[in-house]
């Protein structure tokens, strides 16, 4: 495992993380504790610190599988959770954002995650009146000075959302999580020279473009119920997988493995410290782990991102 400083935060991350949402049940199947605990058990055995999460992940559901397969061992992790929506039911959400909303968020999400303080708390795709509501910057810097909340950050929801990226500095925002992959590289043109000009850490999130680049889907392939690509539409869907396809046959060097491939792509670009794909299983945690292998992300290997 390589280690990457997260901007100004400091804190040093493993360059492959944890991503969380399907643990909350929208990706087409429902985990049990002991999975859970075997995945994040097994992340850590290949040195991987960094777990990412969110409240409307279920009703904290996957706070609350993350809080008990890492009791005991809360110190060795960096964990990031965000605020923002509520979960209802499957894709349903509502959006309480009043700073007495994110106040009783981040209380639900420390009791969930068996904490007493979140490394990095992320505004959770908010629109801009929100992110610049004083009164909710007011609720998160009472967070850090009780130690609650070590740093704050924003998960913006478009990934060319340069308000919230310009502005993250006077927001005290120290990381910013945004979609960037192989099939999507908007962040290039903007907000990662935002990032770079003000020393913010990069999450990059669907960095596999939610399983479309990972090889295991052709031009074609249905998605079965509950699992949130089915509702997605279809020609999008479709014209993503022809493109995942070209990149696939064109792009990626005989006998690399193209999910490994697409993650140490992310990895390429100097602004980004750690990728967070998810995982359904132990093996597909290794897998992900074998993203950061040197020869994968040096500086001169065929893998380069541009």
């Amino acid at each position: 495992m390589q280690y990457r400083r997260l901007g100004r935060t400091g804190l040093r991350v493993s360059v492959v993380g944890v991503g969380t949402w399907q643990f909350g049940g929208e990706w087409g199947k429902a985990f049990a504790q002991p999975e859970v605990t075997a995945m994040l058990g097994r992340a850590a055995d290949l040195g991987i610190n960094l777990i990412d999460t969110a409240e409307c992940y279920g009703d904290h559901l996957s706070e609350s599988l993350i809080g008990a397969a890492v009791a005991g061992t809360r110190d060795r992790w960096v964990i990031a959770t965000k605020f923002g929506h509520k979960f209802h039911g499957h894709m349903n959400r509502t959006e309480p954002r009043t700073p007495a909303d994110v106040q009783e968020q981040l209380d639900a999400s420390l009791a969930a995650l068996r904490t007493d303080y979140v490394d990095l708390y992320q505004y959770h795709s908010v629109r801009d009146a929100e992110f610049d509501d004083a009164g909710i910057r007011d609720v998160l810097e009472r967070a850090k000075r009780a130690g609650k909340v070590r740093h704050v950050g924003t998960s913006i929801s478009k990934n060319d959302n340069v308000h919230q990226t310009d502005g993250a500095t006077a927001a005290g925002i120290k990381a910013i999580q945004v979609v960037y992959n192989r099939l999507d590289r908007k962040p290039e043109d903007a907000v990662f020279p935002s990032c770079v000009r003000q020393d913010l850490g990069v999450l990059a999130r669907v960095p596999l473009a939610s399983g479309l680049l990972s090889g295991k889907y052709k031009p074609g392939a249905a998605f079965p119920p509950g699992d949130v690509r089915r509702d997605r539409p279809r020609d999008q869907v479709e014209a993503q997988l022809r493109e995942a396809e070209r990149v696939r046959a064109e792009e990626v060097p005989p006998g690399v493995d193209m999910a490994r491939w697409a993650l140490a792509w992310c990895l390429r670009h100097p602004a980004v410290a750690c990728v967070i794909p998810g995982c359904k299983d132990v093996a597909q945690v290794e897998a992900n782990a074998a993203a950061a292998a040197p020869d994968l992300v040096a500086g001169d290997h065929p893998l380069a991102w541009r």
